[in-house]
């Protein structure tokens, strides 16, 4: 085939990934676009092979993300073009991952069906830890709604990535003997079915239950939906607007719910300025038993850092003030739109690098529990929840509920909220627990342990949303160990396979 004609191709094979995710959750795309992606890093020719990968990964990424270009251009006052330029650079960037995939396969000439899921992941592992990660659009969120999705509480959203690439294999390997002559299925076929028991075994796990609820621990939850527009969020003259919506809402539920969450940075101000409504509503909330988490900006004048943090009001054994204890600090920031790398270098060069409230530091990596209620919670905000390992590392058995509040308003009515919520998902079926997603303009939701929406706000309403939620105990293998197992499982795999072909080698030579 013409190069021309494999790089088209190649895009359009990336391209296609996109329908596996949220909002589409057409899932069988993410098998038929990492068989193109297998296609083509096996192209005879390295060049091909290599560029091939990269235009994959380009079409991929660039319409994966393209939400990014609602905040760069609406909210970040770049030119429309220049905002879909810098999404391109992005997505050339991420591009880098499947071309060094590509090169792996022509450096060591893979056939090994199970090698390919090996570098997969660790091409994957990668992008979701240089520069401090970007691992969004991994395959294996495309499977919460498959019949495979049980593997995610065993080995987590990167064992599903694994199967889906090794399936992917199997698949490619399958088409690729019938072109071959004489035609050889044997590996193909043992692989395949190997996978069928896998599978099998995935759709078993699903009904298995390494965790159960406590009933006698479930919470009447509220979640509030201010729904205020990006573009007035942090106009100082919409302050009180935005303190009588969320007043007016939290007012209709006190004492008629045991919690009221509210969204990420939900009161856009210092926490600091506006100590006297904050201690208003604790009164209030306490003298009504009901509690109310807030995401806060908060400047710790102590340490000299700007913190996006949750607290909560209203608990009597722990009356609200601003140094506070039981306080979550966000620490894994979003590079640009929450901190600038080199700030004294790109800040001058336009408003792009200088978002609102883009200028946080990070709170510390493992923060005990956040407590409210009287329960345990494990909190993410916002861009925090698609990193598993990181909640990993702060789960304990004490930990009741997941919680994770956001503002998906900067990325408008686009396709990143949904993606955005699909992760969400997958971090409550990896860790057995209950999930709650409260945001400024959607999709809030509640999420229960096998992954589920069981109750959900429209999106660009004003709205509340209330749920009896029950929480669990326990620990699911993913919880308790992490992504520990897989990567031990493919390191012995390639030593085995390294054995193999060592020792094949040597008879070679002593028959010779």
């Amino acid at each position: 085939m013409n190069a021309y004609l494999t790089y088209l191709v190649a895009a359009l094979f990336g391209a296609s990934g996109v329908l596996a995710f949220s909002p589409f959750d057409l899932w069988g795309f993410a098998y038929v676009s990492l068989f193109g992606l297998i296609w083509i890093a096996k192209n005879p020719r390295k060049k091909t092979a290599l560029c091939g990968a990269f235009f994959w990964g380009v079409a991929f990424f660039s319409l994966g993300v393209s939400w990014l270009n609602v905040s760069i251009h609406q909210f970040g006052g770049a030119p429309l073009v220049v905002s879909y330029l810098l999404v391109v650079l992005l997505a050339a960037y991420l591009s880098l991952y499947p071309v060094l995939f590509a090169y792996f396969i022509q450096r060591f000439n893979v056939n090994g069906l199970i090698v390919f899921p090996i570098l997969w992941t660790l091409t994957e592992f990668l992008r979701g830890w240089v520069f401090t990660g970007f691992p969004w659009l991994q395959f294996g969120y495309t499977q919460i709604d498959s019949p495979f999705a049980g593997i995610a509480p065993i080995f987590g959203v990167e064992g599903l990535t694994f199967f889906v690439m090794w399936a992917s294999a199997v698949f490619f390997s399958l088409v690729s003997a019938l072109f071959k002559r004489p035609r050889k299925f044997n590996v193909a076929i043992a692989h395949g079915l190997l996978l069928l028991i896998v599978g099998g075994l995935s759709s078993l796990s699903s009904s298995l239950n390494f965790v159960k609820e406590v009933e006698e621990k479930g919470l009447n939850i509220t979640l509030a939906q201010g729904n205020i527009e990006q573009n007035l969020k942090w106009d100082p003259d919409y302050l009180y607007q935005t303190l009588d919506i969320y007043s007016r809402l939290i007012g209709q539920y006190l004492g008629k719910t045991d919690l009221i969450i509210l969204p990420e940075a939900a009161l856009p101000t210092l926490e600091n300025h506006i100590q006297p409504f904050l201690e208003q509503l604790n009164q209030a909330a306490e003298q009504q038993s009901t509690e109310v988490i807030i995401g806060t900006v908060y400047r710790d004048e102590q340490q000299g850092k700007l913190l996006n943090s949750i607290i909560d009001l209203g608990d009597p054994a722990q009356p609200y003030q601003p140094n506070t204890p039981n306080r979550y600090s966000k620490s894994h920031l979003v590079p640009f739109g929450e901190y600038v790398p080199l700030e004294n270098l790109l800040r001058p060069l336009g408003s792009v690098f200088n978002l609102p409230m883009s200028a946080f530091q990070a709170g510390d990596d493992i923060q005990p529990p956040f407590s409210a209620k009287a329960r345990r919670f494990t909190p993410a905000i916002c861009y925090e929840i698609i990193f598993g390992a990181q909640l990993q590392r702060n789960i304990t058995p004490q930990t009741d509920f997941l919680l994770t509040i956001s503002n998906d308003a900067w990325f408008g009515d686009s396709i990143g909220p949904w993606q955005h919520l699909q992760m969400a998902r997958m971090r409550a079926l990896e860790f057995g627990k209950p999930l709650i997603r409260a945001t400024n303009t959607g999709i809030s939701v509640f999420i229960d342990a096998k992954g589920r929406i069981i109750a959900q706000a429209p999106q660009f309403v004003e709205t509340t949303l209330t749920q009896h939620i029950i929480p669990t105990q326990g620990k699911t293998p993913y919880a308790a160990l992490g992504s520990a197992p897989l990567y031990l499982i493919s390191a012995i795999l390639i030593l085995l396979r390294s054995l193999g072909a060592l020792i094949k080698r040597r008879l070679l030579k002593s028959a010779v």
